[in-house]
Order: structure tokens, then sequence, then C-alpha cells
């Protein structure tokens, strides 16, 4: 068996297999982290009881943070494993691919795409960083260790802030333009795209990447714009 998962991961279809896998860790957390996030509407007692509650998940089963940690490993080794399997795939096809060809062929919407996941992803591996910095080691937020979580995100996207809040809500952005393509994509590598369906998978897709990304941008503007405070 130990030698068998490298053997299929070498291959193209195991690839994909692995970047559908992992996209949709990766997409099944960012709605829970968005529900979470929407949680600060309701006053700074329910998010900081919701952020409370999500370093003591099973406790006193386990010790405090625990399942946290447990998660956070999951998701960075889904990230890892995602985006070495989109460069290889990458790689792959562009040697597979005719220079002359590739020039002539590729359409305008799969240049759009390509540059779109390219570098798109490096922006979300920068604000990925960035918000791990900032929301969970404090190193880079005007409040540090010592507030709330609520107190935190608050001064995050003060209104004299306003540089951190565009800066969030580009990178949401382009969290959501990946998103897109990647549901997109995954539809037709386990083999679900058809005729008949593709108008409907297409939206949903669309409508699942525009609900992800006017939640999480949401929070930051109604910070900066004072209609939360």
């Amino acid at each position: 068996m130990a030698i068998a998962i490298p053997a299929i991961y070498r291959t193209t279809v195991g690839k994909k297999a692995v970047m559908a896998v992992t996209g949709a860790v990766l997409v099944l957390y960012l709605i829970a982290h968005m529900i979470g996030n929407l949680k600060i509407f309701f006053g700074a007692e329910d998010f900081n009881h919701y952020a409370h509650w999500l370093r003591t998940i099973g406790e006193p089963a386990v010790p405090h943070r625990t399942v946290l940690t447990l998660i956070e490993v999951v998701l960075a080794a889904s990230v890892v494993l995602h985006m070495w399997s989109a460069v290889s795939l990458a790689r792959r096809a562009s040697a597979a691919r005719p220079v002359k060809y590739q020039a002539k062929r590729k359409s305008h919407a799969q240049g759009y795409a390509t540059r779109t996941m390219r570098y798109g992803g490096v922006i979300i591996l920068l604000f990925v960083i960035w918000h791990l910095l900032d929301l969970t080691f404090f190193v880079v937020n005007p409040k540090g260790s010592d507030a709330t979580p609520y107190e935190r995100m608050v001064a995050d996207f003060a209104p004299e802030r306003w540089y951190i809040t565009l800066w969030y809500v580009l990178a949401v952005v382009m969290v959501g333009l990946h998103l897109r393509h990647g549901i997109w994509s995954a539809f037709q590598t386990l083999g679900l795209r058809t005729p008949r369906g593709d108008g409907a998978l297409r939206g949903l897709a669309t409508a699942l990447a525009a609900v992800v990304t006017v939640g999480f941008v949401a929070v930051p503007l109604s910070i900066t714009f004072g209609w939360v405070s």
C-alpha cells in the first residue's frame, strides 16, 4: 500500500483526484469559517464565545486546543497537497503541449482562468500568511494577544486602517475567483459535467463562490464603515 499510493499520485488522474479532495476540504473549511466570522454581527459576547469554543472543543476528554490543532494540521496538509498537485499538473500540461499549438488554440477564457488561478494563488498564499500572523499569532494585530477576539477584529479593520480592509477584500475576491474555477474543474474531474447539466453546475459553482466572497467581505467592510464597532 505504501508503494501503491505514490504510484497513483504520479498519474494525472491521481493528481486531479488529490486536488479535488483537498479542494473539497478547503471549501468546507471556508464555509465553516465564514459562518463563524458572521457571528460578529451578534455582538462581542457571541463572537468571543465562538472563538473560545474553537479552542475548547473536546474538553475535558482531550487537552485544550487539541481539536483545533488537528484541524489546522489537516488544513495545512490540504493546502500543500493542493498547491503541489496544481503546480505538477501545470508543468505536465506545459511539457505535453507544443508552444505553437498552445498559442493558437488556447482561448481567452482559458488564458484568463490560468492567470486567475496562478496569480490568485500567490495572493491567497500571502494572505494566509498575513492572516496567521494577524489573528493567530497576533504579531501584526494592533491590539496584540491581550485583547479579546472581538477587539482584535474591530481594531484590524478600523476606518484609519482602510488599506488593510482593501487588502482583505482583494484577497477574498481572489479566493472567490479561485473557488469558482476550482469547483467547476472538480465537477469535470469527478465526471459530473454533462451537456444537459452544464449550465446548472456552472451556476452552482458561481453561486457558492459568490456566497463565500460576500460572507467574508461583509465583516471587514461593516467594521470599516462603522456598522460594527
